[in-house]
């Protein structure tokens, strides 16, 4: 056995001892135990018209809308455990994370909100740095029967944008070998600043290990790379093997490997504006359909023509947005100029999606 076979070898049974020791270990808590939970929020937390949403310690949660819990927050509560849930649920103390990163993305959504009208404001705010929060109840359902809630929240695409844009402007002003580890920093800074939700993981893994590989004159593949991030972020985050987000990200990003060339080739005659988003939507929906239609018992066939339709806009509204709120944390009358530039791409997105939910 060669040496690079030994060592897949070697790593795929290191992985599978440590999932399964993780997922063979005992649960830490016992039907009808009363608990106290500290712990920090690491997701934006989902907010219904009469709760809000949260998973802490493994533990479904459902608070009283007010106050608020935000990401990065760090929460005490206590309740009784009723299988994955934990139920009787009393709020201790919420207390707000001060680091830098979460107190920009805070003043982020506040300029979103003051800027724009509500459910477009939330539509800036998902797919600039992944806020979910303040998304409307009744848009939310229009997103999930249309097949486009994955749209509204920061992705592999944003992660994608920042890095190029981040790229461009470092390599006009020092050398590429040096603009390389500020990009990625500023990859990493905005994963965290967007919630650090799986596929933001996966796509900062992997335009690392591209970066990485352009600065040491290697060649990257990206088949390998998906699945070499697949194996780091299990092995340091086990649970992720169960996450939707986890495997709807993954399974995308392998159906766009295999079948966008081919659809994109075979469409040719579809408008430009257009071709993008119908390629990568059909590719994608070939993996994730099947997943889609076992989790919740349905699929919107004509959600890869809804995605052709709005995906063009995601672009331009998350390069409006981020311009946009960082004039405003500086000067917020420029910022709600630069920010109502996306008022007809939001309008475009928010009319599309309604009608076809």
């Amino acid at each position: 056995m060669t040496n690079g076979k030994l060592f897949w070898v070697l790593i795929v049974v290191f992985l599978t001892i440590r999932l399964t020791l993780y997922f063979t270990s005992p649960s830490p808590f016992s039907d009808g135990d009363k608990i106290r939970i500290t712990s920090q929020v690491t997701s934006e937390p989902i907010r219904y018209s009469d709760s809000q949403y949260l998973r802490l310690k493994g533990l479904k949660i459902y608070l009283p809308l007010y106050p608020e819990a935000s990401y990065g927050d760090r929460i005490v509560v206590e309740g009784v455990v009723k299988g994955d849930k934990l139920s009787d649920v009393t709020l201790i103390e919420i207390k707000e994370n001060q680091g830098a990163l979460y107190r920009i993305r805070k003043r982020l959504l506040e300029v979103y909100n003051k800027a724009l009208p509500r459910t477009d404001a939330a539509l800036i705010s998902g797919v600039t740095i992944g806020s979910k929060a303040s998304i409307p109840r009744d848009f939310w359902e229009s997103l999930k029967l249309s097949g486009t809630a994955h749209v509204v929240v920061a992705s592999g695409m944003n992660v994608t944008l920042v890095a190029g844009f981040l790229m461009s402007f470092f390599v006009g002003i020092l050398p590429r070998r040096r603009a390389i580890p500020i990009v990625l920093i500023g990859v990493w800074l905005y994963s965290v600043m967007s919630g650090f939700d799986a596929p933001i993981v996966r796509a900062a893994i992997m335009g690392s290990i591209a970066f990485t590989a352009q600065e040491l004159g290697k060649l990257y593949m990206a088949f390998r790379a998906l699945i070499i991030c697949a194996i780091l972020m299990l092995f340091f985050k086990p649970e992720w093997l169960t996450d939707l987000g986890f495997i709807l990200s993954f399974i995308a990003t392998g159906s766009l490997m295999l079948f966008e060339p081919f659809i994109s080739r075979k469409i040719r005659y579809v408008p430009s504006i257009f071709k993008e988003g119908l390629s990568t939507s059909l590719a994608a929906q070939i993996g994730v359909a099947p997943v889609l239609y076992y989790t919740f018992g349905q699929f919107n066939y004509l959600s890869p023509l809804i995605n052709a339709a709005v995906l063009w806009t995601i672009a331009p509204m998350t390069v409006i947005g981020l311009i946009g709120g960082i004039v405003g944390l500086l000067f917020f009358p420029f910022g709600k100029i630069i920010l109502l530039l996306s008022y007809p791409l939001t309008s475009w997105f928010v009319f599309i999606v309604k009608h076809a939910g």
